[in-house]
């Protein structure tokens, strides 16, 4: 029984525009190896190991899966099975690097994908005589633009995280560490429909001003401002990601007024989404906010990046980038600020580009939050 989040039709399309994609970048074969691509393409899950498996596709061949045949049926589970793609199994003592070979023929031209580690690169670039390139631009312009099934699980994934965010003041209070309320989190993060726990980050007081603190024994005070990243993948497979800022009691001041500026950066960017506008011009549109109010160098990391079965992919929201948004794109928009040995601030949201705009896909209260004292 196919416990694949979308009909096989879905993933026959995907493999169809990889390899038209592949045809149009003028190679004769990719070869995708274990990873976010070999898993939007046929739904195999997991990470390369020491045994080879990989999918060879090629413009006008049927694509073929190397795989070892102790997990021929785990593959066989997935679209690969649905669809009736070849399948080259084989046991240790065996050469799977020929199998590849066999697969790709005489290809010219061959591209890797880039989660394929060089344990296998190597040996099948020798192996084939040729220079492997990377596949990388062919794969991920199938990935960057989504759609209506992936959307539809990007949105269940936001629905489920801001459900989260609304019951973080059950948890984030004055005496309790960091450690102990992302355990909570944590917990939530499941009960409120994923699979797994991809990061928390609560990041109180000083920590906050780490953009890639997680969690330590620190013990939260009165007056702390906390930042909160959790994300989490649904069953199929897709991601959510979102931050939100809180705060232990009542905030000072001069805190409140420059994460209210923060919050306007935030929506700017927003706003900036549509087709046509560039990755570097909806940065800009936060970025510009925030260096007005004199906290252009508080903001330390571009403004986002893409989701999908991946946590971070393209397209990245960052300065210089010249990449037009396209409808379908999927990313996030975080713009922060940081203030080192004080606190930090970020508001994240998953925004989707449609026909004339961009569709937030988390509505939970983006303002400073206050959550309760002990």
């Amino acid at each position: 029984m196919s416990t694949l989040p979308f009909p096989a039709s879905v993933y026959s399309a995907r493999l169809s525009r990889a390899a038209s994609l592949a045809a149009d970048a003028g190679l004769d074969a990719i070869v995708v190896g274990p990873g976010p691509d070999l898993q939007y393409l046929v739904g195999v899950e997991g990470d390369t190991i020491e045994r080879l498996t990989a999918l060879v596709i090629g413009p006008g061949a049927t694509p073929t899966v190397v795989v070892p045949r102790m997990e021929l049926a785990k593959v066989r589970s997935t679209a690969v099975g649905e669809l009736g793609l070849a399948v080259a199994d084989w046991v240790d003592g065996e050469d799977p690097y020929a199998l590849v070979t066999s697969a790709v023929g005489d290809a010219a031209r061959v591209g890797v994908s880039d989660a394929l580690p060089a344990l296998h690169v190597i040996p099948i670039g020798d192996r084939l005589g040729v220079r492997l390139e990377l596949a990388t631009p062919v794969l991920r312009e199938g990935r960057m633009i989504k759609d209506a099934e992936e959307i539809a699980e990007l949105r269940r994934a936001g629905e489920a995280i801001d459900a989260v965010h609304r019951r973080v003041h059950e948890w984030l209070r004055a005496g309790r560490t960091e450690r102990e309320v992302a355990a909570d989190i944590a917990e939530a993060i499941v009960t409120e429909g994923h699979r797994t726990v991809e990061f928390v980050i609560v990041g109180s007081g000083p920590n906050g001003a780490d953009p890639h603190h997680e969690v330590s024994d620190r013990v939260i005070e009165e007056g702390d401002v906390v930042v909160v990243d959790i994300g989490g993948a649904v069953p199929s497979g897709y991601n959510s990601d979102s931050t939100r800022t809180y705060v232990v009691g009542t905030p000072a001041p001069a805190a409140a007024e420059r994460i209210a500026v923060l919050v306007r950066a935030q929506q700017a960017a927003v706003e900036a989404v549509r087709p046509g506008a560039t990755a570097a011009e909806v940065d800009a549109a936060a970025r510009s906010v925030l260096t007005d109010a004199g906290l252009g160098e508080a903001f330390l990391h571009r403004t986002g990046h893409g989701i999908g079965v991946s946590v971070h992919e393209e397209p990245y929201i960052a300065p210089g980038n010249d990449l037009v948004l396209r409808e379908g794109m999927a990313f996030s928009i975080e713009p922060g600020i940081y203030f080192a040995g004080e606190w930090g601030a970020r508001i994240e949201d998953i925004v989707v580009v449609t026909a004339d705009g961009g569709e937030r896909l988390n509505v939970a209260p983006h303002g400073l939050t206050a959550v309760g004292l002990r």
